[in-house]
């Protein structure tokens, strides 16, 4: 087991990794929409939700994936109004490929975020 960091995507805003490999398997961390500066890109819904799905791309990339390499997602959501916004967002990352997904709602996520995702990765690739 081993931690992946990229310097790509926002550091770790607590004690956690932004994500482990073991074996062939990524879990991440959930991302916001941080930039790598550490700030919130916007309150705009559909920018946050590219930053995050760039900030997961950074972090796939670090391990050697891809968004296509992606098993399964889960989605926080502060309100579920924004379901529609960030599946378009979502399906322009990921295209025909289309991983196992949970979308939940959440009263609240941090920095104010209003969404958040986290992935599950096969990496065909791997070194220790």
């Amino acid at each position: 087991m081993k931690a992946v960091s990229t310097a790509g995507a926002p550091a770790a805003i607590g004690p956690y990794s932004q994500a482990m490999q073991v074996g062939d398997m990524l879990y991440t961390a959930g991302q916001i929409a941080l930039n790598i500066e550490g700030e919130m890109v916007s309150e705009d819904i559909h920018e946050q939700a590219h930053q995050v799905l760039k900030n997961l791309g950074e972090i796939l990339a670090a391990a050697g994936a891809t968004h296509t390499d992606v098993i399964k997602t889960t989605i926080f959501l502060v309100d579920m109004d924004d379901f529609l916004a960030v599946n378009t967002v979502y399906a322009e990352y990921f295209g025909e490929h289309k991983p196992a997904r949970s979308t939940v709602a959440v009263k609240a996520l941090p920095r104010g975020a209003k969404v958040e995702i986290e992935c599950i990765a096969k990496i065909f690739q791997y070194n220790y």
